[in-house]
């Protein structure tokens, strides 16, 4: 494909776009000028317009720009209560409104929105007059050409049919002459399109859906059976369902690649307009999804994308500065995971600084302080979605209205799917976009548990593990209080299917644990029953159950049954299991690696580890040798003054070092020649070891625990420790 035909390809979805929202606006401003407190007209309206002036600036419509742009301050204005509406408001909105429908048929026939025949000069400064608070006269109305007429109706999905393009790539314009000859002969690009209501394509799935589970049904019945002729026609029936289920799904299932197509016209116009040097990778092209899901992620993955080139990736010389390459990487990839579709956007870029985030949201009123004081990390980021809110500081066509970030989240919530944000100031952001597969057939693996049976995407499935007689009680341990295998060398998390439906935990002599991984976490899970594995139609679930994460979607089993799919990373959330992706790399790029480790027992034979290296002196005092400065414990010791930190309470566990006749105390020196007395029970062993960390038992003072002499033993987080008595790692 030449450029010229990317560019009218980009073009015509942008005038079929825009048309439909046009005529939505229109309804809208009606409306709103009905009921001019609406919130929520005011706030289609905003975004329309936000809409069609960002895309017209990429495509380099100049005198559209200008007229959205005008539009959307003034509705900015009355979305922020600096206006109220007025019968000269709606008057020049709707103005605004008849230009912009006559510029996108300009456009149309020429290209290009520089024809002088529609007058934009006169709406703008309509507008601005209403800005400065002077209406003036108003503008003579501009007269459109007349609309070719178009369809439309709501929940309808577009079938691309073929349009007919001049060598340049646009298509001519009809002979003024004979209008309707010409309009019939040459449709407009908003008419090349054919409609087809998505309730009969969805019929069509349900259909070839339970044709599916009826063949699943014969072939099982036929395999009971010695008749020759029958397991011949079901073999027939398999071939011909298998196909139409292809053709099927095909009608509603199209790769993310179609939207990603117009991705590297945005980065480029972008990355020239901001002063950035940007690499685009996309991965996963080919990743299907349903196609009404497909048109709901273009608008999102925009903003997305915008955010990451004018937020995320910092100009050249500031890269430089940094230490960083001068040329940025903004990463698009997407993937099937869970009976979901994952599309992540990650930047390399200065990240998000949380402390700047809670500033920003509490000088623009998003929350309080008191609120603020309650949140956590990944709640602050979190604020990035709540409407207005915005960390630029001054009002551009790219940011700094307050929309954008809130537009994402409403728009993939609509459709059932789920917004995550990771940040590390410096280093980057990855937005993660999670979207339920309402029309999909994957393979999965069925279990039972209390009567019923769920569905186990296999994407998920790492291996079957069973677990009996003596093997029960030497591979599975309790670390505080949180079951664990040890399976291989690793600790692996135990989540009892069960309890996590609310039961109790059956009491069996054997164990059936399904190793399940998502992204970077794995763990086991806990079945009473393990049937067999086949291929289901995934359904979308009831509102009831959509607040559930644990639930990815509902099928319908042979039998007739329904069952639900479980959704892998919505379990390991709930059961608080999950680490980073940076400390998951960290873990594995220790495997294999020895460490010298001082192994000492703390609060009645708990053990604990730190590194050999980090340990200056072993000493012990008498308890008569203990004093007090201010609240901290200090001994006397070489001259000067040893803090002490008791270690068992620093890491969440009882002091028993008070029995002790002697302090028994681990001598830390830090970088600035401080020292810290750490007071443990008493000293094990000093081992040299492979160790590989896992995040079970990951608490504050503690990085997580490790098998260590056959035995689970914390990882204390020196750092940490130290910071309570006041010195200094």
């Amino acid at each position: 494909m030449t450029q010229n035909d990317e560019d009218a390809e980009i073009i015509a979805e942008f005038l079929v776009e825009s048309h439909e929202n046009l005529d939505q606006l229109d309804r809208d401003l009606v409306g709103l000028e009905q009921q001019p407190g609406s919130r929520e007209l005011l706030s289609s309206i905003f975004r329309t317009i936000h809409t069609i002036k960002g895309t017209s600036g990429f495509l380099a419509f100049g005198r559209l720009e200008q007229l959205a742009h005008v539009g959307e301050t003034l509705l900015s204005r009355l979305r922020d209560g600096e206006e109220q509406m007025t019968p000269a408001i709606a008057e020049s909105l709707l103005l605004m409104v008849d230009t912009t429908r006559a510029l996108l048929e300009v456009i149309e026939r020429t290209g290009t929105d520089a024809d002088p025949s529609v007058e934009v000069a006169p709406v703008v400064e309509v507008i601005e007059r209403l800005l400065t608070g002077d209406p003036g006269t108003t503008a003579a109305p501009v007269e459109p050409p007349p609309a070719p007429a178009t369809g439309g109706a709501d929940d309808l999905a577009e079938v691309d049919a073929p349009v007919s393009v001049s060598p340049d790539g646009i298509a001519p314009a009809p002979p003024v002459a004979d209008a309707q000859t010409a309009t019939e002969a040459q449709p407009s690009v908003v008419d090349a399109s054919v409609r087809v209501d998505v309730d009969l394509l969805d019929t069509l799935v349900d259909l070839v859906g339970e044709l599916v589970l009826t063949r699943n049904q014969l072939l099982q019945r036929t395999a009971l059976a010695e008749d020759v002729e029958l397991a011949r026609a079901s073999q027939r029936l398999d071939l011909v369902a298998s196909e139409l289920q292809e053709s099927v799904m095909k009608t509603r299932m199209q790769p993310i690649g179609q939207v990603w197509s117009k991705m590297p016209r945005v980065v480029r116009d972008l990355a020239h307009q901001l002063g950035r040097e940007v690499e685009l990778v996309m991965e996963g092209h080919d990743t299907e999804l349903d196609r009404s899901l497909l048109e709901a992620l273009k608008g999102p993955l925009t903003h997305l994308v915008r955010n990451s080139m004018d937020h995320g990736i910092e100009t050249p010389a500031v890269r430089l500065a940094a230490g960083k390459p001068a040329k940025g990487t903004l990463v698009l990839r997407a993937f099937h995971e869970s009976g979901q579709v994952v599309v992540e956007i990650s930047d390399d870029g200065s990240g998000i600084d949380p402390e700047r985030i809670a500033s920003v949201a509490i000088q623009r009123g998003v929350v309080t302080r008191e609120q603020l004081a309650r949140m956590d990390g990944r709640e602050i980021l979190g604020l990035v979605f709540r409407p207005g809110f915005s960390t630029a500081t001054e009002v551009s066509n790219i940011s700094g209205r307050g929309v954008g970030m809130d537009v994402v989240r409403t728009n993939i919530e609509r459709i059932g799917g789920s917004v995550d944000l990771q940040s590390e100031a410096g280093r980057g952001t990855t937005v993660r976009v999670r979207i339920p597969l309402t029309l999909a057939i994957i393979p999965a693996l069925v279990v039972g548990e209390g009567g019923e049976r769920y569905a186990i995407p296999q994407a998920n499935l790492v291996e079957l593990v069973r677990i009996e007689g003596e093997d029960l009680e030497r591979d599975v341990e309790h670390l505080a209080g949180a079951p664990v295998l040890r399976l291989r060398g690793r600790l692996l998390p135990l989540v009892q299917l069960a309890e996590a439906l609310g039961g109790a935990s059956p009491d069996n002599e054997a164990l059936t644990v399904v190793v399940l991984q998502s992204d970077d976490v794995r763990f086991g899970l806990c079945v009473s029953e393990v049937h067999d594995t086949q291929e289901i139609v995934v359904k979308p679930i009831g509102r009831q159950l959509k607040s559930l994460g644990m639930y990815a979607g509902a099928t319908i089993m042979g039998d007739g049954r329904v069952a639900l799919i479980l959704d892998v990373a919505g379990m390991a959330v709930a059961a608080g299991i999950g680490s980073t992706v940076e400390e998951q790399a960290e873990a594995r790029g220790s495997d294999g690696d020895r460490t010298s480790l001082l192994v000492l027992e703390v609060a009645d034979g708990r053990r604990a580890a730190l590194p050999l290296g980090a340990v200056a002196r072993l000493e012990e005092f008498t308890p008569d040798r203990l004093e007090r400065a201010g609240t901290a414990e200090v001994v006397q010791y070489r001259d000067g003054i040893l803090p002490l930190v008791r270690l068992a309470p620093a890491i969440g566990l009882p002091d028993t070092s008070h029995l002790q006749e002697q302090l028994s105390v681990v001598v830390h020196e830090g970088s600035e020649g401080r020292a810290v007395g750490i007071v443990i029970d008493r000293v094990l062993d000093v081992v040299d070891t492979s160790v590989v960390r896992s995040d079970v038992g990951r608490r504050a003072g503690v990085l997580g625990s490790a098998i260590v002499q056959e035995r689970v033993t914390d990882l204390v987080d020196l750092a940490a420790v130290v910071v309570r008595a006041g010195g200094a790692a």
